[in-house]
């Protein structure tokens, strides 16, 4: 696939590879959609784009737009940042680890979720809120 590349004088160059970011986004969306059982023709239907276009997403010729993106979340609760990266979000939620939390160990939970958040904090203040450090 050739695509087009801009510089910022207007000159047009040539790029001769394919956009690795949109081939394993597709294969990814591809993923989801095999998973949900979902056909082509009915994945571009929800995303709001033709049948044809929708394959071409998922080979990778083309990628998705921020609408479109946001559309996948919403309509099919799709992990942007895993179908972007490939980098699944932890699955950790702290109401869950609570809940399963034996009764009698609550309060020693609650104590070191609270010393989580007084490092946080400092660790915060420390760097300026920046991630800086003072000089």
């Amino acid at each position: 696939m050739k695509s087009k590349e801009y510089t910022h004088n207007g000159d047009m160059h040539l790029k001769q590879k394919t956009n690795r970011l949109y081939v394993e986004m597709g294969k990814r969306l591809r993923i989801y959609r095999i998973e949900l059982n979902y056909t082509q023709e009915q994945m571009s239907e929800i995303l709001e784009m033709s049948s044809a276009y929708y394959g071409k997403v998922e080979r990778g010729v083309h990628g998705l737009s921020l609408e479109k993106l946001v559309l996948v979340n919403r309509k099919l609760d799709v992990d942007i940042n895993y179908l972007l990266t490939g980098i699944r979000r932890s699955e950790v939620s702290l109401e869950k680890i609570i809940d399963e939390c034996p009764k009698s160990k609550r309060y020693d939970m609650e104590q070191l979720i609270k010393y989580a958040g007084n490092l946080v904090r400092e660790t915060t203040e420390d760097n300026n809120g920046f991630g800086l450090k003072d000089k």
